[in-house]
């Protein structure tokens, strides 16, 4: 599965500006109510109902807050890179400034986990977030997002 398959690159926020998780999670829902056609206070509901099981902040500065929903009909991404880090309660208690809002359908199941682990890799490899983290162009982010190779990210 391959990153491009998942974002769009409208669906790439170079520099978004946010003060909080909470103000994030807002952002990253109505960026994505455009993106899915969904009602962003639904998509908002969701992800935070998933963020109260625990944070999504997987370390390094790296976020992958997730949920599933009625309606969509693919796994859909929205990316963002933030201008400030913010606290988001990661494992390793580091602030996060790359972000990867994920959305699938209710009966995705295996293909969900399979898209959560992508973007995991991707974002794990140290080489590409530095190169993400140096750019605020956003045809440049979704290209490091897409075309990492698998056995590099691994």
């Amino acid at each position: 599965m391959d990153l491009s398959d998942l974002i769009d690159q409208k669906a790439v926020i170079p520099a978004m500006k946010a003060n909080s998780k909470k103000q994030l999670l807002q952002l990253l829902a109505e960026k994505a109510a455009g993106v899915t056609g969904l009602p962003e206070r639904e998509i908002f509901d969701t992800i935070l109902q998933r963020e109260r099981l625990g944070s999504t902040g997987v370390g390094n500065g790296v976020a992958i807050p997730h949920g599933k929903l009625p309606g969509i009909d693919r796994i859909t991404g929205v990316f963002a890179r933030l201008e400030t880090p913010v606290d988001f309660e990661a494992i390793d208690d580091q602030p996060v400034d790359l972000v990867f809002l994920l959305l699938a359908p209710e009966g995705a199941g295996a293909d969900h986990l399979k898209a959560l682990s992508r973007i995991a890799r991707v974002l794990r490899d140290a080489e590409n977030t530095a190169k993400i983290r140096g750019t605020k162009d956003a045809a440049a982010i979704h290209s490091f997002l897409a075309q990492t190779p698998a056995s590099n990210a691994a």
